[in-house]
């Protein structure tokens, strides 16, 4: 089946059009910058060259028109018409107690994410525009919602419930529910289906680095635990967010700095983390190279990084009573082999040593540990589209069946 996946942000599209039968991307594109005074769209057909444009762009209705006239516009040998698209699969973040499952999209499903509104201010309302945006201009065929938060329903209720009044839970339903669901699963079932171990009685912790960035705890194949929390800031250092972080700093900087509940919102979503840490960049790629010219505060900020995600898969060896494996994921989780190295320099209590060769190199397969490790070191590439995909294949053809499953 050729299945449209859509992934809509606050001001940006990623698509893609993927062949589930062969597992194929068959085209992917990029819209930036929607409401700016100048819209930067790119897109690039298998096998051929990338194509790139700017015009004006108001809002995610204006940019899903363009996608879908750039879709059959472009001269390829792999969509002709809208009519050949036989699902759409859309990434929704926030899912909260209602989907543990990725879902046929009716009006009471959009009711329901439009509900979460409130718990994913920046995340669900484009969720939602998008998936509008989507049925008007393919509304003939099925449309599926996949959740970030469905993998993370498994986690039991003692690691997901907050120290603070039940009522509230009962209340607002204030709870870690965790993110980047689709990744952490679909990198362990790539570890399984590489190592050929059976998921029962299992111990894989996934480490997701990117931009944003989160480790799970994953046992029997179910998520265990996860260090993002009811919303995506809690738990590890990342771009822009500030990760854990004692509340009453909080109440302290409201008193000094005068600062509004926005300002502190925007604070720790877009000025903390790594961007804070070194005042100089978010992408930890400048950061490692200008900590390689001696810049001390980008150091800091690479030693913080590492220091915390070390710290949470300690936490979950502890909480997991051991482990099998341990995944790396996302943009710097797969690119950067010194954060690697860093992260898991000293953890050989644990059984965990590092091939330096294959780290480097990642010639031999996705394997980075040596052979007496006692803990596997994997470096695994991600693919969340294809989770999309697949589930949003799956549901529009009405079968329990999956691959993943």
């Amino acid at each position: 089946m050729k299945i449209l996946v859509i992934n809509c942000g606050s001001s940006s599209i990623k698509y893609q059009l993927i062949n589930t039968e062969d597992r194929e991307c068959l085209c992917k594109g990029l819209v930036e910058r929607i409401g700016a005074v100048t819209s930067i769209i790119k897109q690039e057909f298998k096998g051929e060259k990338p194509y790139k444009k700017t015009m004006v762009i108001e809002n995610h209705p204006s940019a899903l028109k363009t996608i879908m006239e750039m879709l059959i516009d472009a001269d390829n040998d792999y969509l002709h018409s809208l009519d050949e698209i036989e699902a759409v699969g859309h990434r929704v973040v926030h899912g909260g107690e209602t989907f543990k499952d990725s879902v046929l999209i009716d009006d009471d499903v959009e009711e329901a994410i439009q509900q979460a509104f409130d718990i994913a201010p920046l995340h669900n309302p484009p969720n939602l525009d998008g998936i509008r945006a989507a049925k008007k201009h393919l509304p003939n065929i099925p449309h599926v919602a996949v959740f970030d938060t469905a993998f993370h329903h498994s986690i039991p209720k003692h690691a997901y419930l907050y120290g603070i009044p039940n009522r509230l839970y009962r209340r607002y339903k204030i709870r870690k529910y965790g993110f980047h669901g689709t990744s952490h699963y679909f990198v362990s079932r790539q570890y399984y289906k590489l190592s050929g171990k059976p998921k029962e009685g299992s111990k894989v912790i996934t480490c997701h680095l990117g931009n944003g960035c989160s480790v799970t705890a994953i046992k029997d194949g179910k998520s265990y635990d996860t260090s993002m929390g009811f919303s995506p800031l809690e738990g590890l250092v990342m771009g822009t967010r500030s990760g854990d972080i004692d509340p009453s700093i909080l109440f302290y900087l409201i008193e000094k700095e005068e600062l509004s509940l926005a300002n502190v919102h925007a604070l720790l979503n877009k000025h903390s983390g790594l961007l804070g840490l070194s005042g100089y960049a978010a992408d930890m790629r400048d950061l490692l190279e200008e900590a390689e010219s001696g810049d001390r505060r980008c150091n800091e900020a690479i030693d913080v990084f590492c220091y915390r995600v070390k710290k949470y898969i300690g936490s979950y060896i502890t909480a997991m009573n051991g482990v099998d494996a341990i995944i790396f994921t996302g943009g710097i989780g797969e690119n950067a082999a010194p954060i690697r190295s860093k992260i898991l320099k000293d953890m050989g209590y644990s059984g965990i040593e590092v091939d330096e060769k294959k780290n480097i190199a990642l010639s031999e397969g996705t394997m980075i540990s040596t052979d007496n490790s006692s803990v596997e070191v994997h470096v695994i590439p991600t693919n969340e589209e294809l989770v999309i995909a697949i589930d949003a294949a799956k549901i529009a053809t009405a079968s329990k069946q999956t691959p993943w499953a």
